[in-house]
Formats: C-alpha cells, structure tokens, sequence
C-alpha cells in the first residue's frame, strides 16, 4: 500500500515564512508520488482551508511553486505538476 502523507504541521520554533514552509510542504508531497506529475492542486479556497492558512499564504506558495518550476498555472483550469519537475 502507499505510504501516508505527513500532515502539514508548520513548527513556529523554527523561524521561516510559513508560505515557504508550505510550497516546501507540496514539494515533498510531489516527491513521495502523493501528487504526481500532471496532478491538479486543489483551488486556493480548499488550499486555505485543508492547511488552516489564509488565502494570501496559499497565492504566495502556489507562486513560490512557480517560480521554482515544479507547477503551472492555467487562468480558468487551475494549477497542474509539472511533469518535468
């Protein structure tokens, strides 16, 4: 059987930006297969509320996500794994 995800549990002891902490989250979660390439995230709404972040925390992850070149964001689709990344 596949193995569960760790649930995201940001640890405010350790200094960082929670939006860093996480994109690093759905980065690993990209790396253990949970979401694999091609996968669609969920919208920034369920984003928000299966993390317990704010909306603005979610927009700066998905687009610290981009910027490293793991996802792709289509206006009106939604945000997609990059297959190469």
């Amino acid at each position: 059987m596949g193995t569960v995800p760790i649930p995201f549990d940001p640890d405010t002891k350790i200094p960082g930006y929670l939006y860093v902490k996480l994109a690093d989250y759905i980065t690993d979660r990209m790396g253990d297969g949970t979401l694999p390439c091609g996968a669609v995230l969920p919208n920034e709404r369920a984003l928000a509320t299966e993390f317990q972040v704010s909306l603005g925390t979610v927009r700066r992850a998905t687009r610290l996500l981009r910027e490293r070149g793991l996802v792709t964001t289509v206006p009106g689709l939604g945000t997609y794994v990059r297959a190469d990344s």
